[in-house]
């Protein structure tokens, strides 16, 4: 009988999941996904016991995975039982002070993406720019010149495979080159593949709130370099995070206090979304129970959430068994630890089953018993695999704080990690998010402009009789149901998005669910696009005092803002857009059209002139229809304005050369960046050295910002544009994702 699923699961599991033949077809349906995961994974516990239930613990599996009330993250998913067998999701990697040793975390990193895992990079061990290099009696190019490399790496492996490269660069606070690393992503466009962050130590933050100086390390000579403001560092990494989202922050020492394995060796950095921190060549393997399924008439059902929990360490205890690893050394370290990343989803759909808003003290303590009765359950379904199977090699009694424990299969057990695809696949509310929008239009292949309401807000509004498709419009276009008064208060209170909570509440919910994970939360906190310094300032002082490990914030359309930017050009006082009549065209023109390779299909430019040089452009995206039409039609009639208007062709080459989407190409000619670099690319060259028409008033092309802005009926945390479907990509969770087709940047 086949699995009854939701649409939008069916969708992302097709898109991503379900595996095909060398043709592309689909050779897999759904049950037969979860039953190849299942049975895989099952197969791990002959292992330990000869006489194991195979039969028993596949079924057990099977229905947890297809009622989707459990789910591993995404590489699982892909690869259990099939050749890659490749498991995990986030890996760390060493960056050592030496050319050779770097060059070879390069080729892993390059491995790690071909398997579909992301990596994390602490580049505090390289020597400072400027700082001596004995070899060969020259100077080094410093940390962020390397991250450069590595971007560039990981830039060529994405365009394979189902999952793009993401990577985490954090460098130490009292790293010499800190004041660069803070502001290496302003234009962002040289480390694009790469979250950064902070990693903040107590003796910063001590400094920080004495108003006082620390001190600058060099790696290399572990002597102090020079000594800076804490608090003018503190504004610097402020203003990043207003202007952009990044850089993050993370508190190294706090995430160090809590290393179970101290006597290995010392945390440096974490995984792509900052969740999991891992030492040095060690994986971890994550997955997250759905939290919308374990409520029964109105209360959270604890004793499914129970078994859940148990089979879900039994599960996740199995993948590592049944890992094929990258590395050598990963395989050891990962063996000799066995983290495992049990995590949530669905937990604003709880809240709503339940009838409890998400920001409200009520919220805050729901999500405070759940964690910890997920990690004090998850514990114990260690200790007793651990009775069975023997503890992780590098258990150490002392280490545990609870008392008397002898037994431990698993250094760590909880993780709240994105749930970005495999969310959509549950149909859940993302990790511990709230909800991003209640109602949205979604483009379906030629059913453009549907509208889509969330299941549980529209089973409430049917059973409440204000349920209509007028109404629902209006939520789309409003973004909020707050101030729509035709829906009653009740439901206004507890269907809450994301940009309805203020900030600390956010900050709360997020150190409601530290208080009990074993290692970070993944979480966004959201502002509005008119929150100032001081509103970051605030929330990452909050962060630090309610106990989280770690903040990642997003201004709403800051990061829209700084990609756009488009030359940082100012308007003269006596120049005046338009003074120059606008050339007419006339009846016959003639022109040359060029192809060029894009990410996102073949993009075909056509530049028609007359006597005067180039007149007009036309670009037309493949046989793309819809978002990806309009856009390529809109930059063709901006451009065409902008040359009629008298701008110079290096003007306009320069407007549109080196904007960067989500999904670059390497072409004979070069790397193309997007679709308007590529139409750049295309006038560059018909053009020559850029034509010969006079220059003309450059903020005529400004008007490009109303396109790229992207589409006015997505609301909030719009990053960019999906490389799969051309639809909104949202920031949530610290990560991309679409909610069109599924796409997610985090799997």
């Amino acid at each position: 009988m086949a699995l009854k699923l939701p649409e939008n699961s069916l969708n992302v599991l097709r898109h991503r999941y379900l595996m095909r033949n060398e043709k592309g077809e689909l050779t897999e349906t759904p049950e037969q996904l979860f039953r190849r995961v299942a049975k895989n994974i099952a197969s791990s516990d002959t292992r330990h016991n000869k006489n194991a239930d195979l039969k028993k613990l596949e079924e057990e599996f099977y229905v947890m995975l297809s009622s989707l009330d459990f789910l591993p993250n995404s590489p699982t998913l892909m690869n259990a039982g099939n050749v890659i067998q490749q498991l995990s999701g986030c890996f760390v990697l060493p960056v050592e002070d030496k050319m050779a040793s770097i060059y070879d975390t390069i080729k892993y990193t390059a491995l790690i993406h071909q398997s579909g895992g992301g990596t994390g990079f602490n580049f505090s061990r390289l020597r400072p720019k400027g700082d001596f290099v004995k070899s060969t009696k020259g100077i080094s190019s410093g940390p962020i010149s390397f991250m450069t490399v590595f971007n560039a790496s990981t830039e060529v492996i994405k365009q394979g495979g189902k999952r793009r490269g993401a990577n985490m660069g954090i460098l130490n606070v009292d790293h010499p080159d800190i004041l660069e690393f803070i502001s290496c992503k302003e234009k962002d466009t040289s480390i694009t593949n790469f979250n950064i962050s902070v990693a903040l130590t107590n003796t910063f933050m001590e400094a920080l709130k004495n108003g006082t100086e620390y001190s600058l390390i060099n790696p290399r000579t572990n002597k102090e370099h020079s000594r800076l403001k804490a608090k003018d560092v503190f504004e610097k990494i402020v203003d990043g995070a207003w202007r952009n989202g990044e850089p993050g922050i993370i508190f190294i020492d706090r995430i160090n206090r809590d290393n179970p394995t101290p006597k290995i060796g010392k945390i440096e950095s974490t995984n792509p979304c900052g969740e999991q921190p891992l030492l040095p060549f060690e994986s971890c393997n994550l997955g997250s129970i759905n939290l919308g399924n374990m409520t029964k008439d109105g209360k959270i059902d604890f004793d499914k959430l129970k078994k859940t929990t148990w089979n879900a360490v039994h599960f996740l205890d199995n993948v590592i068994d049944m890992n094929r690893f990258p590395l050598p050394e990963i395989e050891k370290n990962t063996l000799a630890n066995r983290k495992i990343g049990l995590g949530v989803m669905g937990f604003a759909d709880m809240l709503i089953r339940i009838g409890v808003a998400y920001n409200s003290e009520e919220g805050i303590k729901v999500g405070q018993q759940v964690m910890k009765f997920v990690t004090d359950e998850g514990k114990k379904a260690s200790i007793e695999l651990a009775k069975l199977r023997g503890n992780f090699p590098n258990f150490d009694m002392s280490i545990f704080p609870e008392n008397g424990i002898k037994h431990m299969r698993n250094a760590t057990i909880t993780t709240i990690a994105p749930t970005g695809s495999i969310g959509m696949i549950a149909n859940a509310s993302s990790g511990i998010e709230p909800f991003f929008s209640l109602v949205y239009v979604k483009n379906v292949l030629e059913k453009e402009g549907m509208l889509y309401v969330n299941n549980l807000f529209e089973e409430i509004a049917k059973k409440r009789k204000f349920y209509s498709k007028e109404l629902m419009q209006k939520v789309a276009d409003s973004g909020s149901i707050q101030k729509i008064e035709e829906i009653p208060k009740d439901v206004r209170k507890i269907f809450v998005t994301s940009h309805d909570i203020a900030p600390e509440w956010h900050i709360k919910m997020q150190a409601a669910f530290q208080e009990s994970t074993d290692n970070a939360v993944s979480k966004t906190i959201n502002f509005s696009n008119a929150a100032s310094k001081d509103d970051i300032k605030k929330a990452y002082s909050l962060a630090w005092e309610t106990g989280c490990k770690g903040l990642t914030v997003y201004r709403d359309g800051s990061r829209q803002l700084q990609v756009i930017d488009i030359g940082n050009k100012k308007k003269k006082e006596d120049e005046k857009p338009g003074c120059k009549p606008v050339r007419e065209r006339k009846s016959v023109v003639n022109g040359v059209t060029s192809q060029v390779g894009t990410g996102c299909g073949k993009i075909y430019v056509t530049i028609n002139e007359d006597e005067s040089g180039p007149l007009e452009v036309f670009a037309r995206l493949g046989r793309s229809g819809g978002c990806a039409a309009s856009q390529t039609e809109a930059i063709g009639r901006l451009i065409s304005l902008a040359m009629r208007s008298g701008i110079s062709m290096p003007d306009i080459i320069e407007q549109l050369e080196g904007i960067r989407c989500p999904a670059p190409l390497w072409q004979p000619e070069g790397l193309v960046l997007s679709c308007p670099d590529a139409i750049a690319k295309a006038i560059k060259k018909h053009t020559g050295d850029g034509g010969e028409l006079k220059k003309g008033v450059v903020e005529e092309v400004a008007t490009l910002k109303e396109f790229l802005n992207g589409p006015k009926k997505a609301k909030g945390n719009v990053v960019g544009v999906c490389p799969e479907c051309s639809g909104p990509l949202i920031h949530e969770e610290g990560c991309s994702k679409c909610y069109n087709c599924g796409f997610s940047k985090c799997g």
